[in-house]
């Protein structure tokens, strides 16, 4: 990771305003996102819109050849561009064949991706941006900071002062409408005298050659009209079949983008039209298609995904990254996940490079996603073909080499153990060492390994149970084994009350999750087959309480090892969901804890598995479930990501305590290793007093409880 990129996201950690910003806006946009939603069915758009996305990849040709036919039998020019070079050649002939010294532009991602507004001024062509962020942008020769909100990372008065340079009269740096008011004083006259008028598109309408444009601001329409000349440039993504087509996703892209049932405009532009200020009385309409690499994208297995993607922007505003750092580090040209793969594909290598590490891998992106688009799979992927084609830094070849192999990898674990006893405390905490080794990682308490892993414990918790109702096999994972097998031996003890007979397969080892996220694929896949073979045995359920293990263990081995994983992978459970939807408890089942129980939901569990209710019934049986704010936000941990990002981890963790130490909760219970070793080590050093543990030992202190009441009756 550079030291530029480093004091560019330690910057951005220090901007109060930003932080403030983009906190309110995101949980603003989370409320008025899920109440749009409510009123349609989310989830059968999404597949939808993906099915019709997917299918004009597949079928881009067909599709162009379509539309250029309508549009042209309607009185425009439709040009194909191989790449930007070509797209910026084309719209200034354009300019240069018709005289246009002036231009209107209305805000466009692809006028961004190709770096139009330099080009045309080195041609001497004057543009002006009339979207009201874009504008701001522009007048601070900055890019945007988001696709559908350019300059939310300015206060107003940052862009009062702007205004002042730009007309040359002070401004009222608190009355926002008095800033429109400028704006539209000053970018009124550039729409009359503007010669030319260039906009995006959201969707290109093969069947009627048509345009459709969506915005908030009456802007782009007066752009698209004022002007003698229009030239709308998209990508060829955005060639959709049918009118029908395009208003399916117009259902979900302004509530995935702003939370709006509809935006304010939204214009279909069917060919040229009457044009007094034209010599011939008609528009000239120009509609330049970009391919830019998305030919050959659309032919990629993985990858054609991106060509779902409707510049909605809502894996920005979900990401609790960007939400810290902003748009400007968490992208290039496009920002939030789909800018990092499209930095990739399009770009910038390098900025790729670093951009594709500052993902948490907490899935939010894809669980919001207009087009179902699996963006931490595709930054996994890119990880992956770094580590290939750049060779692999020194953690990755060390973690591939002892996790690939059990035996190594656990005698490592227990030479480890042995290490860290003059530094150990009993609480389970690392304690003795210098703060100085602890550097920027000092926000939380280190893990210690404990005296013995569950694999060693086992042999005395092995029970017989006569007439089970089910017969598991119980999956560890790395942290709880080694580290935290405390709750697997929770676990272990609501089974048996609840008659769960249990096998703890010896040949199991690590899931294989971080092997990925190093971009191992090849190691990770031999752990996979490792772990298949190891639960070869008849069980009614594998039953891991890691939620990030389940998810990578029920998904990520059916996409990496292939059908031979798909009979493994369909029995795995994750813990609260086993408990809840198999074994049927209730609270009468329980002695209800006197504890006020908070809850933080793995991004794993309730994102990749999509299991929310049944952890919240479980504490809510067993004790006293204490809601919190942003239960589902996540707490920064992301394995190794937090070693690489420790000051934006950092606030990630403190944001999470904050929300549940301001409801007074005693406890947080949780579902995943990793989010209990950032949220224990984080509230004991910063001296919180409160307890984090699993839901399974939540359910396993009610049932002591209830024991012990029926031995002192």
């Amino acid at each position: 990771m550079s030291d530029s990129y480093k004091r560019d996201i330690k910057a951005a950690l220090n901007d109060s305003f930003l932080r403030r910003t983009l906190d309110k806006f995101a949980v603003e946009y989370r409320a008025g996102r899920d109440r749009v939603f409510s009123e349609v069915d989310e989830r059968g758009l999404i597949r939808r819109i993906a099915d019709v996305k997917d299918a004009a990849a597949q079928h881009t040709e067909e599709l162009y050849a379509r539309f250029k036919e309508e549009a042209e039998r309607r009185g425009a020019v439709v040009h194909r561009a191989k790449n930007a070079a070509e797209a910026r050649e084309i719209i200034a002939a354009i300019a240069k064949e018709n005289g246009v010294k002036s231009v209107v532009k209305s805000k466009s991602m692809t006028a961004e991706e190709i770096g139009l507004n330099a080009y045309l001024g080195a041609e001497g062509v004057e543009v002006n941006e009339t979207d009201l962020g874009e504008w701001i942008v522009q007048l601070r020769r900055e890019r945007p900071s988001h696709m559908v909100m350019p300059a939310i990372h300015l206060s107003r008065g940052q862009v009062a002062d702007e205004f002042e340079k730009a007309t040359g009269r002070e401004q009222d740096h608190e009355n926002v409408d008095k800033l429109v008011k400028t704006a539209r004083a000053e970018l009124r006259p550039k729409f009359h005298a503007a010669d030319m008028g260039i906009s995006g598109a959201n969707f290109l309408i093969a069947e009627t050659g048509a345009i459709t444009i969506v915005t908030n601001e009456g802007n782009g329409r007066l752009v698209n009209t004022l002007p003698r000349i229009h030239v709308a440039l998209a990508g060829l993504d955005k060639l959709v079949p049918t009118l029908d087509d395009a208003l399916t996703a117009l259902q979900v892209l302004p509530r995935n983008a702003t939370g709006q049932r509809i935006t304010s405009y939204v214009t279909f532009i069917d060919g040229a039209t009457a044009c007094a200020k034209s010599p011939s009385g008609r528009k000239i309409l120009h509609i330049v298609l970009l391919d830019n690499g998305r030919t050959a994208i659309a032919k990629d297995p993985l990858f054609s995904q991106i060509y779902r993607c409707v510049r909605c922007g809502a894996c920005a505003n979900v990401c609790p990254v960007f939400r810290l750092v902003g748009g400007h580090r968490m992208g290039h040209v496009y920002v939030g996940a789909i800018g990092l793969v499209l930095t990739y594909l399009y770009h910038d290598r390098d900025a790729a490079k670093k951009l594709c590490q500052n993902c948490v891998g907490c899935g939010a992106c894809k669980d919001v996603c207009s087009g179902g688009i699996d963006l931490p799979r595709l930054i996994q992927e890119i990880r992956a073909r770094f580590a290939k084609e750049d060779g692999e830094p020194m953690m990755s070849r060390l973690a591939r080499y002892a996790m690939r192999n059990r035996t190594v990898f656990h005698r490592l674990l227990k030479f480890m153990r042995f290490a860290q006893k003059p530094f150990s405390g009993r609480d389970g905490f690392v304690r003795h060492l210098p703060m100085a080794l602890f550097g920027k990682h000092g926000f939380r308490t280190l893990p210690a390994l404990a005296p013995k892993a569950f694999r060693e414990l086992w042999p005395s918790l092995r029970r017989n149970v006569e007439n089970p109702r089910f017969r598991i096999a119980l999956f560890a994972g790395c942290a709880q084994d080694f580290a935290l097998p405390h709750q697997l031996v929770a676990a272990m003890k609501v089974f048996r009350y609840f008659g769960v007979e249990v096998d703890f397969p010896m040949g199991q080892t690590c899931c294989g999750l971080p092997l990925v996220a190093l971009g191992e694929k090849d190691a990770a896949l031999d752990v996979a087959r490792q772990n298949i073979t190891a639960f070869a045995g008849k069980y009614d359920a594998i039953v891991t309480l890691c939620a990030s293990c389940a998810s990578h263990l029920r998904h990520g081995y059916p996409k990496a090892v292939g059908a031979e994983a798909e009979e493994f992978s369909a029995r795995v459970m994750d813990f609260s969901s086993f408990v809840h939807d198999k074994l049927d408890v209730t609270e009468k089942d329980f002695a209800r804890l006197g504890w006020k129980v908070a809850y933080h939901a793995s991004c794993h569990l309730c994102r990749e598995l999509g299991v929310k209710d049944a952890p919240r019934a479980l504490i809510s049986a067993a004790a006293h479930y204490t809601p919190t704010p942003e239960e589902e936000t996540c707490c920064g941990f992301g394995g190794s990501w937090s070693v690489k990002f420790p000051e934006i981890s950092a606030e990630l963790m403190r944001k999470k305590l904050d929300n549940v130490c301001s409801a007074d909760a005693t406890h947080l219970a949780l579902d995943c290793p990793g989010c209990t070793i950032q949220l224990r080590g984080g509230a004991d050093q910063g001296k919180r007093a409160i307890k984090v543990v699993h839901v399974a030992e939540v359910l396993a202190a009610a049932l002591e409880s209830g024991e012990k009441d029926d031995n002192e009756q």
